[in-house]
């Protein structure tokens, strides 16, 4: 409703006549148009634009001749959004009733908006004629010629490929002419040639509602937005191509590449979501088959790949692949995130720290200071205990390979083994870091922790109610007794 209002608040002479009385008739034909006159215009002042041109239309078969009908049914289709419908009934309006200054001068407002400058010319010339103090005509009327002249300028420009230039004369344009298809196809030109592929994009948007059944249009703006990686709105460009034209020679083809290009990648992240990370990686693979010429499908390839090797522990071929893209790509979140992930795999936690902290100057978010912290807490804890490297294992081994591990290692240095004295303390210290990593790694809520970078063995962690009888931080006796676990070895 408010919109409403402020549209008509852009024609003063409405509102001041909106809410006059009717014209008196003579019969019932002039005295039915005059009732829908009347209820024409209460339900356009309150925006009901459908039912208001309902009655317009009504007053009109009654009463052909009424200037007013004519101009209020155009009124409402400006508000409509129907600028070429209100061109006739602004002209009828004009000619019905040549003092009637409003009409003319929105008509050639139409025409300007339009691009129709010398039509508009006309129009503005022919208001000052009656009424020389029109002040909107004679302001409009001193645009035209230098519209006219910025069209010429920016052309010469675009002739002489000096874009950049012709672009301020363009827009001087567009200021006024916002419907000018003409135009806004070459401004559109210029944006790209600069590299302005989005304003291009802005202007196609304009211009396939500016003229009917424009399959060439569409076709650019998806051409466009494929690009530069938008495959979704490229896919909804094509289709309404298609929509107009289902066997066009240069959409259909376009339309089937996408097609096969988007359901790849989309099964490549069912995939993901499903963990079936091989499978996956093996659909990313296939789409930069697909398409190997753009950098913006074989780079989203590739950042999937780079994550999908994490995920999988594939550390090596991650940090690799990953690098790769992030040549190409230095900022991106995601795969700084990914390959700071990697390094962690691979013990290397200040190369993660580094890469955490990238990530965090660029995007300073939740996920970028969870990862930056947890970076920062495994590498003050790979200078303490590191679990996974007293038993050997790497950071995604199962609880068989622990256990298998733990075993070899607790045979390997039980303190029995050992009867000098200094080598049989330093087998019992062994010995704890040994059974506490077993126990750490082979609890998963434990373990969860010691992955976030927390030791849930840590004396400045734990609960003094924590603390096992031999003052060890482990809550734990690895040798038997004090109501911990035990583990006894026999040898022969």
């Amino acid at each position: 409703m408010k919109n409403i209002y402020n549209f008509l608040s852009s024609f003063p002479i409405l509102l001041v006549t909106i809410g006059l009385g009717h014209e008196k008739g003579v019969d019932a034909t002039q005295k039915d148009a005059s009732r829908h006159m009347e209820n024409g215009n209460a339900l356009l002042a309150a925006g009901q634009l459908a039912e208001a041109l309902n009655h317009y239309n009504s007053a009109i078969e009654n009463d052909p001749d009424n200037f007013m009908a004519y101009y209020r049914r155009a009124t409402v289709y400006l508000a409509m959004g129907r600028s070429k419908s209100a061109l006739p009934d602004l002209k009828k309006s004009s000619v019905l009733n040549k003092a009637f200054s409003p009409a003319l001068v929105n008509h050639g407002n139409i025409l300007m908006k339009q691009g129709h400058l010398a039509a508009a010319k006309k129009d503005y010339e022919a208001v000052i004629a009656n009424d020389p103090s029109n002040k909107e005509a004679n302001e409009k009327l001193r645009l035209v010629d230098p519209l006219i002249a910025n069209i010429k300028q920016g052309d010469a420009l675009m002739k002489s490929r000096n874009f950049q230039e012709a672009l301020q004369y363009y827009n001087a344009v567009i200021d006024h002419c916002i419907w000018f298809p003409d135009v806004r196809i070459n401004r559109a030109e210029c944006y790209l040639q600069v590299g302005e592929v989005y304003k291009a994009i802005d202007d196609y948007k304009v211009i396939v509602k500016l003229t009917n059944d424009n399959t060439q249009g569409y076709y650019k703006m998806s051409g466009l937005h494929y690009q530069i990686g938008d495959l979704d709105d490229a896919l909804v460009d094509i289709r309404e191509c298609l929509k107009l034209d289902p066997e066009h020679k240069e959409c259909f083809p376009f339309y089937k590449n996408m097609k096969k290009l988007n359901k790849q990648l989309m099964k490549a992240k069912d995939y993901e979501n499903e963990e079936s990370y091989e499978d996956a990686i093996g659909k990313y693979e296939a789409a930069k088959k697909t398409e190997p010429n753009n950098w913006a499908y074989v780079s989203r390839a590739d950042r999937g790949i780079c994550h999908c090797l994490v995920k999988s522990f594939k550390t090596s071929e991650a940090i690799t692949k990953c690098n790769e893209v992030l040549a190409d790509d230095v900022e991106n979140i995601d795969v700084l995130l990914d390959i700071g992930e990697a390094y962690i795999q691979n013990e290397e936690f200040q190369k993660a720290i580094d890469e955490f902290t990238k990530a965090h100057n660029i995007e300073d978010s939740q996920r970028t200071q969870d990862a930056l912290k947890r970076g920062n807490k495994l590498l003050k804890q790979s200078l303490k205990r590191d679990y996974y490297k007293i038993l050997g294992v790497k950071r995604n081994a199962n609880k068989k390979e622990i256990i298998k591990a733990y075993r070899s290692l607790a045979v390997q240095w039980h303190p029995d083994k050992f009867e000098d004295a200094e080598e049989k303390v330093k087998a019992e210290k062994k010995f704890i870091d040994i059974a506490a990593a077993k126990e750490v790694l082979t609890n998963p809520e434990m373990r969860e922790k010691f992955d976030r970078g927390e030791d849930p063995l840590d004396a400045e962690e734990q609960q003094q109610s924590n603390r096992g009888n031999w003052g060890s931080p482990f809550g734990f006796n690895p040798f038997g007794g004090g109501g911990g676990h035990s583990f006894k070895f026999h040898y022969n």
